[in-house]
């Protein structure tokens, strides 16, 4: 059976009320949360980036049963892949199978710019992704790693591991990436609502050497009791992040999202949302991409009606839901 989790979003909500929404998450049914580790939100208005590490522990302290993953970036900027290593097996410690996965992803400019004069073009980024994910690995297998090229380790070993470690899957958007991917990581995370395209995305990691490897998802939607405040909440609260393409990786600052989607209009949001006041439209499409064979589905209410929004998509969704 398909997993659903419950997006956890530092972007628009404080630490301390996503470790609420979480409790209510858990009672709701949902059998995980996930979140992005950002520094900066999409937009000044959303007004929120609490540091996902801290608040992972504290989430998992006052769940019970909830599993949890994040997407991070391991290339040397904010994080060097030592300490992620040493962070992610310490939550994997202290709370055993709990932390079953971690996407890592090659890195957005809005969040890793701030720590680096170059903010470099996509293959270095890659190349750095890959080697920090190796230099993760290494560790989280209790190797003692010593690496030399663009990303440096020296003599470095992490001490207090889980009996399991956590899995490592990469991020992707593009069919290329996705490819890339199948060759080294333990699984895949990507985005989106259309099935035809998710499969498209599938079908390259899985060419890739991904065979066999297991596939996550994160889905945006927008819920609100009614078709046009639902419109309304995904316009206002999420065009910061409907860009596409290249331009979320390199656009900057918060301020610069809001230049850069001035020209979205309510009808876009309908591109790249799954937007909608009835709860059964939820549970169409959401069969239909657990039966692309994602192992986990991450739902991402953009709206800012998180405590309705769990209580009916546990109420009305989630029982009806492969």
């Amino acid at each position: 059976m398909t997993q659903y989790s419950y997006h956890a979003s530092h972007e628009q909500f404080s630490p301390r009320d996503l470790l609420h929404y979480v409790t209510l998450a858990e009672a709701a049914g949902f059998d995980g949360a996930f979140s992005s580790d950002h520094l900066n939100p999409w937009s000044p208005s959303q007004g929120q980036s609490g540091f996902a590490w801290s608040w992972l522990g504290a989430a998992l302290a006052i769940t019970n049963r909830m599993s949890f993953g994040v997407i991070t970036v391991p290339g040397g900027w904010r994080y060097h892949p030592v300490v992620l290593a040493q962070a992610i097996a310490t939550l994997g410690q202290m709370f055993p199978g709990r932390l079953p996965w971690v996407a890592l992803g090659s890195g957005q400019a809005l969040n890793e710019h701030v720590v680096t004069e170059h903010w470099p073009e996509k293959p270095e980024r890659h190349m750095r992704l890959g080697e920090g994910a190796a230099i993760i690995t290494s560790l989280l297998q209790g190797e003692t790693v010593n690496h030399d090229a663009a990303l440096t380790a020296r003599d470095a070993k992490i001490w207090s591991r889980p009996d399991a470690p956590t899995r490592l899957v990469g991020a992707a958007t593009s069919e290329a990436t996705a490819y890339w991917l199948g060759g080294w990581a333990q699984g895949l995370l990507t985005v989106g609502t259309d099935p035809a395209r998710l499969g498209a995305i599938i079908k390259a990691f899985r060419s890739g050497g991904g065979a066999g490897k297991p596939l996550y998802l994160k889905v945006d939607i927008s819920w609100a009791p009614s078709e046009s405040e639902a419109l309304g909440q995904a316009f206002k609260e999420w065009r910061f992040n409907s860009l596409g393409g290249d331009s979320n990786w390199e656009i900057c600052n918060p301020e610069d999202f809001v230049t850069a989607t001035s020209h979205v209009t309510m009808n876009d949001m309908k591109k790249s949302v799954l937007i909608s006041s009835d709860p059964l439209q939820f549970v169409g499409r959401l069969s239909e991409l657990a039966a692309l064979g994602f192992e986990s589905i991450d739902v991402h209410n953009v709206a800012n009606n998180q405590a309705a929004f769990i209580q009916m998509f546990g109420a009305e969704v989630l029982p009806r839901l492969p």
